[in-house]
């Protein structure tokens, strides 16, 4: 199960040189990930008031090449693993057919103090796409 995320690049997304600042695709994928955890049903205000959340544990990102001011890009995120306690996102950032960026970017779910939780059972049950 791929999901798509539409951005566009606006004058503040860029640097002096006219293209994305590299910080801003965590932005978009980030982005892309929390209009995905909504649109499958989970309500991470809900998570919040349990005392759960969202964590970014690891991201592995390449730089592939720029994006420019006004460009449609698309940000596209499949889940591929998943364990109790983890998940790993695909993730890419693509202009028309031309990949920009990629990252691979591990998400653990943190309880009262920080600790470790599991992830939320709506997770644990979701199909994991195939490496791409």
């Amino acid at each position: 199960m791929m999901h798509s995320f539409p951005i566009r690049v606006y004058y503040e997304d860029t640097d002096m040189a006219g293209i994305v600042y590299y910080a801003n695709y965590l932005r978009y994928i980030e982005r892309a990930r929390s209009d995905w955890v909504r649109e499958i049903g989970i309500d991470q205000l809900a998570m919040k008031a349990q005392g759960v959340v969202f964590a970014v544990r690891r991201v592995e990102a390449d730089y592939i090449q720029p994006a420019r001011f006004d460009d449609a890009l698309d940000v596209h995120t499949a889940l591929v693993k998943l364990t109790p306690a983890r998940m790993i996102m695909a993730q890419k950032v693509l202009r028309g057919d031309d990949v920009l960026f990629t990252a691979d970017v591990t998400i653990a779910c943190i309880g009262a103090g920080g600790k470790p939780v599991r992830l939320p059972a709506e997770l644990r049950l979701m199909p994991i796409s195939p490496a791409s």
